[in-house]
């Protein structure tokens, strides 16, 4: 889904996290810092975690459920897990006026972020169809009138990291730091400080997040862009948002997270009145603007 590198550089590792342990999933490189180096049992029951989710929603690959789903219309169940994403999904679909969708795929494909990863515009922009006019979501299972690229790009990376987290701490890991290239996951009872990379000059911070036992999720425009082109897709338009450029929020869960990340990118005011999060975000004027419970320090 992504592949931007694990924001090391901008995070310190806590004396009590001293261990780390690295892999990669879902197209990206992950870190989980904990106490002690984990268990093999722990990783492989962390590994087979994150198979079975791309397995279910990777549009980049011919046997997932994604795939089936592009492929011809019909009913499709999904793992018990998912009511959580695809409600969120919803929610911010509503909150941002159709923006952000679980159906920006055939906008990313058109665009060229498609799994041959062309990269190059194949036609104008694409009509991504409203939610109710392509699939129904019983809760269980999505309907489709008609093939439909659903893409969860834009929360689907968080939820992952809280299914990982749930993962530990079924195996008795209670204390970890998962950051899975910028959406991070934390549970330490000592706070995390966190950079938040310029996105016009990624040798340089706009300032430093303070994390707490919760998540903190990131996007920007400069990450996954080719030409003048890049992923982060308005779906009422089908193309690329302009007049924001770096995201960051910070809720309980990575899901949320990193949906709200998304959703910053075309929604503000909206977005407070719904969720419980704190967030930051920059404007392609320059101009740096965060919530009031924001708890850091802002350097731009």
């Amino acid at each position: 889904m992504d592949s931007t590198p694990p924001s090391r550089r901008s995070r310190p590792k806590l004396p009590k996290l001293a261990h780390t342990s690295g892999f990669t999933a879902i197209g990206t490189a992950w870190e989980i810092d904990s106490r002690e180096p984990l268990p093999a049992a722990v990783l492989a029951a962390v590994e087979q975690r994150c198979e079975s989710f791309d397995r279910t929603y990777s549009r980049f690959r011919d046997d997932s459920l994604v795939a089936r789903i592009a492929a011809t219309p019909g009913r499709f169940e999904f793992p018990h897990d998912a009511p959580s994403l695809f409600d969120l999904y919803r929610r911010l679909y509503e909150a941002t006026g159709g923006a952000v969708s679980p159906l920006v795929g055939a906008a990313l494909e058109n665009l060229g972020y498609d799994r041959g990863y062309s990269l190059r515009q194949a036609a104008p922009a694409v009509r991504v169809p409203a939610w109710d006019d392509a699939f129904g979501w019983d809760g269980t299972a999505l309907t489709t009138l008609r093939p439909a690229v659903v893409d969860v790009g834009a929360a689907g990376k968080g939820y992952l990291v809280d299914l990982v987290a749930e993962v530990l701490h079924d195996h008795g890991v209670d204390e970890f730091t998962i950051d899975a290239s910028g959406d991070i996951r934390h549970s330490s009872a000592e706070p995390l400080r966190v950079g938040l990379e310029h996105p016009l000059d990624t040798s340089k911070a706009i300032g430093v997040a303070t994390l707490r036992t919760g998540a903190l999720a990131s996007s920007a425009t400069n990450r996954r862009a080719w030409g003048d082109l890049h992923h982060v897709i308005d779906v009422t338009t089908g193309l690329p948002t302009r007049n924001v450029i770096a995201t960051w929020a910070i809720a309980e869960t990575a899901l949320l997270a990193d949906g709200l990340a998304t959703a910053l990118f075309f929604a503000g005011e909206e977005l407070t009145a719904s969720f419980d999060f704190e967030f930051v975000r920059m404007f392609a004027t320059g101009r740096v603007e965060s919530s009031a419970g924001f708890e850091g320090e802002l350097f731009a």
